[in-house]
């Protein structure tokens, strides 16, 4: 009998976030998963499964997500230990994916080989070596997951399938997606469990399909090297210079520091080339509304076409105001009633070719839901300003003369798989200009491998600016071609790495791994059906 089997899975969820980066531990992961697939496969009904998988989620998000905390050392109406108090606030709430995940494994284990032929085959093999348990959980790992990604506007910071990013075994997101690869890691930390057990066999029959599509993943990896041609002086390809100010988040919003951060910014972009360039600002870069139409906003737009030559293009993000008019007579009144969190593109002339407007908005960060409560009881959003910001439509694809067609994913928008291009008109290439100054340490090494699996499923190349880093090129294939380091100034002048042919993920999207986890499913009750 276990003691303190919900303590236990509490430590194994802390522990098991060192996969993550910057840490990178995933052998951990996959022991501490391992280890909690035994405790709930021992829990002695549905319940018990449940508790265990929710004190897993809660040791797991807390310690995975702990850099949220530092966004509150920036903000003057709220004390910085609340920072803490919304890691293990929002942890309590994940925390319910991971045990609807056990619970369910369990309560199905237990309706289907039914309760007493469960028993006597615990008598005989052990818990842990139910072939069938594994895979229905890989299963329900995959839907909880994705459920987690898609409630309440969804949060999907670092799927359990991350951690296969460092030892290159996440080329197979391609064909399963980022969800379907957190099932893989599922499976992976099953066959440690089974051979632990001495179920041979049963380890076998996980390990070899999964070993097969390692295998073809690495395989993929070799190839793409062997044949691989792109060449930062390959002239053939587009310019783009991507712009990493170092400017940190106590200094971005304060007006005695914005002819300082933009001489940073200008000095970074450097002299006009022989060629077109593409120059990368991060998020929120200038502090102007050069959306507007009025003579401050022209003056700011002239101001930064003068760092460009005739034919360069700038990505640069800013704030887009929304106004409401009122008409009297002998006068407007303009009130401003809300933002967009905006990506411009201005060419040599001041012009703006195009915008993008953020749609997936972080609550809390910028818009504050249930604002008349939470207001009342002094809480308010991190990012700074009195009016919440807006959503956009959706992915979509901007035709840049002479440079492809770009696809714009601002910040946090990027860790949502299936989510970041428009499929009727695929992209050449992805940026995500973003703002990681507000989350330490922790935070921008994981938002890189998570763009790194975008790169990989969609077959684009992923390019990140921002301010503090870790600004980077990343091909098709998620390999960092080029990259800045966290807390250093620095530019990237590079050639944009061409795309790859269509993937079966870019075309489907999460089809594939959802269907892939209702195949588990079906699989694993099939499996605890034969053994009875």
């Amino acid at each position: 009998m276990l003691r303190a089997p919900k303590t236990l899975a509490f430590v194994l969820g802390l522990a098991s976030a060192t996969g993550f980066a910057p840490l990178n531990l995933w052998p951990v992961t996959l022991i501490c998963v391992a280890v909690f697939l035994y405790l709930v496969d021992a829990a002695d009904g549905w319940r018990p499964a449940a508790a265990r998988g929710y004190w897993f989620g809660v040791g797991h998000f807390i310690v995975g997500l702990n850099w949220i905390a530092g966004a509150f050392e920036y903000q003057d109406r709220m004390p910085v230990s609340l920072g803490y108090v919304a890691v293990v606030a929002l942890s309590l709430y994940l925390g319910v994916y991971p045990a609807l995940c056990a619970g369910v494994a369990k309560a199905i284990a237990q309706t289907v080989a039914g309760t007493a032929l469960e028993a006597s085959s615990k008598r005989r093999s052990g818990p842990g070596q139910s072939l069938g348990f594994v895979v229905t959980f890989a299963a329900l790992w995959i839907l909880t997951e994705w459920l987690r990604a898609t409630m309440f506007t969804g949060f999907a910071w670092n799927p359990l399938g991350v951690v296969l990013v460092p030892p290159g075994l996440a080329g197979s997101a391609q064909w399963l997606g980022t969800y379907g690869l957190s099932g893989v890691v599922i499976a992976i930390a099953g066959v440690l469990l089974l051979f632990v057990r001495r179920a041979w066999f049963r380890a076998a029959i996980v390990a070899v399909p999964v070993s097969v599509l390692g295998m073809v993943a690495i395989n993929d990896q070799i190839a793409a090297s062997l044949i691989d041609t792109y060449s930062p002086n390959d002239r053939s390809r587009p310019l783009i210079r991507v712009i990493q100010p170092n400017i940190g988040q106590q200094d971005k919003h304060n007006d005695a520091y914005e002819a300082v951060n933009f001489a940073k910014l200008a000095s970074l972009t450097g002299r006009v080339a022989d060629e077109p360039r593409l120059i990368l600002w991060p998020e929120a870069a200038v502090p102007d509304y050069i959306g507007e139409k009025d003579v401050d906003a022209a003056l700011a737009r002239d101001r930064l076409s003068a760092l460009l030559g005739p034919r360069d293009v700038l990505l640069t993000g800013a704030v887009k105001l929304e106004r409401t008019e009122k008409r009297f007579e002998g006068y407007i009144e303009r009130t401003v009633i809300g933002a967009r969190n905006s990506l411009f593109a201005l060419d040599g002339q001041g012009r703006i070719l195009a915008r993008y407007d953020k749609s997936h908005l972080v609550p809390y960060g910028e818009y504050l839901p249930m604002q008349p409560l939470l207001s009342a009881i002094g809480l308010s959003r991190l990012v700074p300003g009195t009016v919440d910001f807006w959503p956009g439509p959706g992915p979509q694809s901007i035709a840049l003369p002479g440079f492809g067609k770009l696809g714009v994913q601002i910040c946090y928008e990027i860790v949502f798989s299936g989510q970041v291009v428009d499929r009727a008109n695929r992209p050449d290439f992805l940026f995500n200009p973003s703002n990681d100054a507000w989350f330490g340490a922790w935070g921008p090494p994981q938002h890189l491998a998570q763009s790194r699996l975008r790169a990989i499923e969609e077959g684009v190349p992923v390019i990140r600016s921002t301010p503090t880093g870790i600004s980077a090129v990343i091909d098709a294939y998620g390999r960092v071609r080029a990259s800045l380091p966290y807390r250093k100034a620095g530019y990237l002048q590079t050639r944009l790495p061409p795309s790859r042919a269509p993937t079966l993920f870019s075309r489907y999207g999460n089809v594939l791994p959802l269907g892939f986890g209702i195949l588990l499913a079906a699989l694993g009750i099939a499996l605890l059906r034969f053994r009875r």
